[in-house]
């Protein structure tokens, strides 16, 4: 592999999460069990949701929420062919749960500004069709949560928020993953916080979280609320081994529920330094007078955001592919914004998903953006000076 000096993520393993997950190998209790109801615990008291749920991914996360939409079991459920609008910007586990689920994606445009869901494109895109909005709060920024929560309280909207990118992020003090229904979030290794592979689901209310606890398990009835009386009206079945609902093996072990609370601990102290390295970054790109050639993207006004990255849109006199391959050969590792205008992947065009839609701003995010790595420990001044320099050098 590569090696670069400014990687887009760096170990996030630390000394301490490694000895969590070695007492629980040590216990010989590796699947799922307390220091997972643990962790579901602790993030449902700083986030401030009702129920918190550990899968195996923040992409297992999105498809249990959408699942949940659809379940038998669920008093208000989706039917085939609704529609789900789905911001353009966006990773392609946010768009397929849609679609195996057999719904309808409608894609929505964004802003250049902050790269979140443009909500005058949104509100042009509601039908009579239109049962819910798949959210994606982009790299720790936001959209305004305000007018879009006015938007679904007018149209009895049903909000999913992919909070994989935005853990820690706030709206006017109210972090993000609590305005909707459901919630997800991912402790991948360049997320911030890591447990390896993990996600979190989190909903507000409890018939939402028994259908997405046995989704989580087989259909299991075991360890839900009325497992009981689910026993006592299926006699003619071992208790053990009722199958209540359709299901999923998506479940996390306690190996990964240690490390991702041992670094949720220091969630606040992460965001802290992500900050600080942002700001001296972009200090630097002042220094050097390239701050006009390179426009890092800003919070969106009221947000206090959980920094993922640095997104960054180049200048309409510089060309993209350049710029990336300049950085790349001089040791700066870089990325598309998530994953760039997801209408121009190819599976779009296989599954006729984009019908000759335009999204103007998500294709100049596509042409015009990328995003460098924030490292969750302090970066040296000879770091962010050599960044400074190659990025001008990069031109």
């Amino acid at each position: 592999m590569k090696k670069y000096f400014y990687p887009l993520v760096e170990n996030p393993y630390r000394p301490k999460d490694i000895n969590e997950a070695i007492k629980v190998l040590k216990s010989s209790k590796i699947t799922s069990g307390p220091k997972t109801l643990e962790f579901q615990s602790k993030f449902s008291k700083k986030i401030k949701t009702n129920y918190s749920l550990l899968v195996n991914s923040g992409s297992s996360a999105n498809l249990l929420a959408i699942q949940c939409l659809i379940n038998p079991y669920r008093k208000r459920r989706l039917k085939h062919g609704d529609q789900i609008l789905i911001p353009s910007l966006c990773w392609s586990t946010s768009l397929w749960p849609i679609i195996q689920s057999g719904l309808k994606p409608k894609f929505v445009d964004v802003e250049k500004e902050t790269l979140n869901l443009d909500l005058n494109d949104l509100r042009k895109k509601i039908s009579k069709n239109t049962k819910g909005i798949m959210l994606v709060h982009v790299l720790g920024n936001s959209t305004n949560m305000n007018d879009l929560m006015n938007i679904i309280k007018k149209h009895n909207l049903i909000l999913i928020e992919d909070t994989c990118e935005s853990l820690g992020t706030t709206y006017k003090n109210k972090y993000l993953g609590t305005f909707g229904e459901f919630s997800s979030f991912s402790f991948y290794s360049s997320h911030q916080i890591s447990s390896g592979e993990g996600g979190m689901i989190c909903c507000k209310n409890e018939e939402d979280f028994e259908i997405i606890k046995s989704l989580r398990a087989h259909g299991w009835s075991r360890g839900l609320k009325y497992e009981k009386k689910i026993a006592k009206n299926n006699k003619q079945l071992d208790k053990r081994f009722i199958f209540y609902n359709s299901g999923f093996n998506l479940r996390s072990t306690d190996i990964s529920a240690s490390i991702g609370l041992s670094q949720f601990k220091d969630l606040d102290k992460f965001i802290k330094v992500r900050r600080a390295n942002r700001n001296l970054i972009i200090k630097s790109f002042q220094k050097k007078k390239i701050n006009n050639f390179f426009n890092i993207i800003k919070e969106n006004k009221y947000v206090k955001p959980s920094w993922f990255g640095i997104p960054i849109l180049i200048s309409k006199s510089l060309k993209r592919n350049k710029i990336i391959n300049n950085l790349e050969k001089k040791g700066v590792e870089t990325r598309p914004i998530i994953s760039g205008n997801f209408l121009k992947q190819p599976s779009i065009k296989k599954y006729k998903l984009n019908k000759n839609v335009k999204m103007k701003n998500a294709e100049y995010i596509n042409q015009k953006g990328f995003f460098i790595g924030l490292p969750t420990k302090p970066l040296g001044k000879a770091t962010i000076e050599k960044l400074a320099t190659t990025f001008e050098q990069s031109i």
